[in-house]
């Protein structure tokens, strides 16, 4: 029995559901993550502006990089809600983080 054009158009359609699926997929996560990352700055201490300024973006590139490969998401969630006591150091950004928020400070401080 060969394909009828019915049954090529019923294929190509389910591929296309299929695409569309997982592209959605991957901006919702990717979604998910930067609200994490900007969420986790904040918390960590650094200014969130930081991520919209082009002065710092090697560096947030670099965070955005490590927090959507990270394994540890649903720890990361309950630790922004107050729900884990205890440092950040599950993050893989948490040196960094730290890195931001000590040299933010000795700027302020060099400032004054």
């Amino acid at each position: 029995m060969s394909p009828t054009m019915f049954d090529i158009g019923v294929a190509l359609v389910m591929v296309a559901v299929v695409v569309a699926l997982l592209l959605w997929f991957a901006r919702y996560m990717g979604a998910s993550s930067e609200r994490r990352m900007t969420r986790m700055l904040m918390r960590a201490g650094v200014d969130p502006d930081i991520v919209a300024r082009g002065d710092k973006k090697a560096i947030i590139e670099d965070i955005r990089s490590r927090c959507r490969k990270c394994q540890a998401e649903d720890l990361c969630e309950r630790w922004l809600a107050g729900k884990v006591e205890g440092e950040n150091t599950f993050c893989p950004n948490a040196p960094i983080f730290s890195a931001l928020t000590n040299k933010k400070g000795r700027l302020r401080a060099n400032l004054q």
